[in-house]
């Protein structure tokens, strides 16, 4: 089990966000009076007096875009972005060619979480804008964030890349790229972005976490340890280092050391429903139920998500003889893992052990259909790897291939 999957995604990044300066488009119609009124209102801040101003002039010239992109501009003021988005689209309709228009659509829908909507603004704008320009930059920056922000951290790594090479200094940058190498499975990338935030900032706790995670990915167990101890020297109420140091301590059967690590993450983060389950199969681990136990029902009432969680307080129960309440708690489990055969297993032997012989007959089938599935797959896995090695071998040596078939 890698680390990255029980860390909870708290890693989270600061992000820069983009707001429209304003609308500097000019139209072809001469000035009038009540355009200037309208913006000397917007320029002092007086929002509902300008967009009264603005829907006067609609009025007077329907067809006119610049009363839509200044009512958008008005509405992204307040935040109003969804309001803001209708207002950028219907001036596109009468205007599409009026300068800024598109690039404050993508920022309102940047803003309204409607990402992908964003990227499909702000790509045509990239192309058209001069590859040192800082509009360039902006727009590079926004479309690697747009797909950092949906999940796509494949398609976010190259353009985030491509902004810190030009802005080196920015860190914010910086850890959003380690953050897309990692969840894009890019490890060896990650590190090489650690040693750049270590030049800016020697001692950065999320920069070592991450690194120590990429390390785990290597199957470096012990450069990933001393990672999330070198986050945990540079910010001790850090309660992710702590956490992320104690699963892979566990992961090592070192449930001494990893259980004052569990304990830190809880004292810094009492709402870390996960790394308090983790706390009790420590203590657990080391027969010690009697503190395990109120970890374990307190993580299940913030959490009831976690099924090692329901597995422990099972046991805990099935030893103290409540039956019922063991029973519940393993179904709790297999509700959430149904494809593990390991909370079946355990409700097979406690079936076994009450005389419900039929319920444990069918536990015991479940585990063994399940096993078979488990064994197919990673069978599965092993010859899909060694045919694939072996096509890579036919590729890169087909005359000795040949010879030897002659």
């Amino acid at each position: 089990m890698r680390v990255r999957a029980l860390v909870r995604p708290a890693l989270q990044l600061g992000m820069i966000f983009f707001l429209a300066a304003g609308m500097r488009a000019q139209t072809a119609s001469l000035p009038s009076p009540s355009r200037e009124n309208a913006l000397a209102l917007e320029r002092q801040g007086k929002n509902a007096e300008a967009e009264q101003a603005w829907r006067a002039m609609l009025k007077a010239r329907p067809s006119d875009p610049e009363p839509y992109a200044h009512l958008g501009v008005l509405e992204a003021r307040q935040e109003h972005y969804k309001e803001a988005v209708a207002d950028y689209r219907k001036a596109l309709a009468h205007g599409p060619s009026l300068p800024g228009l598109r690039l404050n659509l993508g920022l309102a829908l940047f803003k309204s979480g409607d990402l992908k909507g964003a990227i499909q603004e702000f790509q045509p704008l990239l192309k058209q804008t001069p590859e040192s320009s800082p509009d360039n930059l902006r727009l590079t920056i926004l479309i690697g964030m747009a797909h950092y922000g949906l999940g796509e951290y494949a398609q976010a790594a190259p353009f985030l890349k491509s902004a810190s090479e030009r802005d080196p200094n920015n860190l914010s940058l910086l850890m959003a790229l380690e953050h897309s190498y990692l969840w894009s499975k890019q490890s060896k990338d990650v590190m090489d972005v650690y040693h750049q935030i270590l030049s800016l900032n020697a001692e950065s706790p999320e920069a070592d976490m991450l690194a120590g995670e990429a390390l785990d990915e290597m199957s470096d167990r012990e450069g990933a340890i001393k990672m999330f101890r070198a986050a945990i020297a540079a910010n001790p109420k850090e309660a992710d280092a702590h956490f992320g140091l104690g699963i892979l301590l566990h992961m090592q059967m070192k449930f001494a050391e990893a259980l004052p690590e569990f304990q830190a993450a809880v004292d810094n983060d009492p709402t870390n429903a996960r790394a308090r389950v983790y706390l009790a199969d420590c203590y657990i681990r080391q027969n010690d139920s009697q503190h395990a136990q109120p970890e374990l029902e307190r993580a299940l009432k913030d959490d009831p998500t976690i099924e090692l969680g329901h597995l422990d307080l099972g046991d805990i129960l099935a030893n103290k003889g409540n039956n019922e309440a063991a029973i519940t708690q393993y179904l709790a489990a297999t509700k959430l893992a149904p494809n593990d055969a390991d909370p079946h297993w355990r409700l097979s032997r406690l079936y076994r052990a009450t005389g419900q012989t039929d319920k444990a007959r069918e536990e015991v089938a479940l585990v063994g259909k399940l096993k078979t599935q488990e064994y197919q797959s990673l069978h599965d896995q092993v010859a899909g790897a060694a045919n694939a090695r072996h096509a890579l071998e036919q590729q890169s040596n087909p005359q000795g291939q040949s010879q030897q078939q002659q």
